[in-house]
């Protein structure tokens, strides 16, 4: 199928992940820790994106870039399935070790490596203009492509032209939510569809000190129609759009690894929207995806299609037509 026939696109950060825990407690500067589980998988947020899409039924085409390395072979290879276009650019491969604690909190250490090599140049050809109705472009780990982040306000312009809803989902900035990088953002989600952030990045945008108040400071930023989801962890999810709010639980599971829980979450959502499901549906559908697949380690053994988002046969996902 070509890639202008693809619902939803997917730019942003691709990595490698080596995911290990549980950890009792830091350990001492020059001490050696054992921990049972582990697992080598490919990430990122525009990574976990797309496979939560794959494992989901669904179809994306992910643009990004891998590095020149037998690091960057390999992780292009995990995409083999999918609709994915990573080229190999001339830098280290970007790598990821996130460390689970055991109260499930985490700690992630990052190479920069082909991340900070991602420009305009790099995904802009890859925007077609769609066939599809209610596609839906994705951009996340905004803060993790540092050259990419200075053509954001082109390739929205870019893509709402070509006839795309876009979506973002920001992360969590490295220099911390000063008043230049919250403008920064404003910019941005001003001109968005969907707006997809945790609970504290939502506040922190908004300089706020409780959601409700930060919530109402968004939503008056943003464009009429366009929906801003609020992720809450455990707690599910919440949603506001045109003056209604919706809200989902999410189910309570033991669950040793939550990392990129707010992709998955993202993954259901949007292929529920492309759907053309309503707001509450979607948010359900979000929470749902991101529990059934963060409750699967390792996660390299999830089949395509053998997660439904809430019931819906994987072939239904497949391009729904107005």
């Amino acid at each position: 199928m070509s890639s202008g026939g693809t619902p939803l696109t997917i730019i942003g950060d691709v990595g490698v992940d080596v995911v290990l825990g549980p950890m009792r407690e830091w350990p001492k500067i020059g001490t050696e820790t054992l921990l049972d589980r582990s697992e080598l998988r490919a990430g990122g947020s525009a990574g976990n994106a797309a496979l939560a899409i794959h494992y989901l039924g669904g179809e994306s085409r992910l643009l990004s870039l891998v590095g020149n390395d037998d690091f960057g072979t390999w992780l292009a290879r995990q995409f083999a399935d999918t609709q994915a276009s990573l080229p190999a650019c001339n830098s280290p491969t970007s790598m990821s070790i996130g460390l689970l604690h055991e109260c499930s909190e985490r700690t992630f250490f990052t190479t920069r490596g082909h991340l900070d090599r991602i420009g305009l140049r790099d995904v802009r050809p890859g925007l077609k203009p769609v066939v599809e109705p209610r596609s839906i472009l994705l951009l996340c780990g905004v803060f993790l492509t540092p050259e990419l982040r200075k053509s954001y306000d082109v390739l929205i312009d870019d893509a709402q032209r070509l006839g795309y809803q876009v979506a973002i989902d920001t992360g969590w900035p490295p220099e911390g939510w000063s008043n230049t990088t919250r403008g920064e953002v404003s910019r941005w989600i001003s001109r968005c569809d969907h707006v997809l952030l945790n609970e504290l990045e939502v506040m922190s945008l908004a300089g706020a000190d409780d959601l409700t108040s930060a919530v109402a400071t968004l939503t008056k930023a943003m464009k009429v129609g366009a929906s801003l989801v609020v992720k809450t962890g455990k707690r599910g999810a919440l949603g506001f759009e045109n003056g209604t709010r919706a809200s989902s639980p999410a189910r309570q599971l033991a669950v040793f690894d939550t990392i990129g829980a707010g992709d998955c979450f993202n993954a259901g959502y949007l292929l529920s929207r492309i759907r053309g499901s309503d707001l509450p549906d979607a948010i359900a559908a979000g929470c749902h995806a991101a529990t059934a697949i963060i409750s699967r380690f390792p996660r390299r053994d999830i089949r395509r299609g053998e997660i439904s988002l809430l019931g819906v046969a994987p072939e239904s996902l497949e391009y729904a037509r107005s």
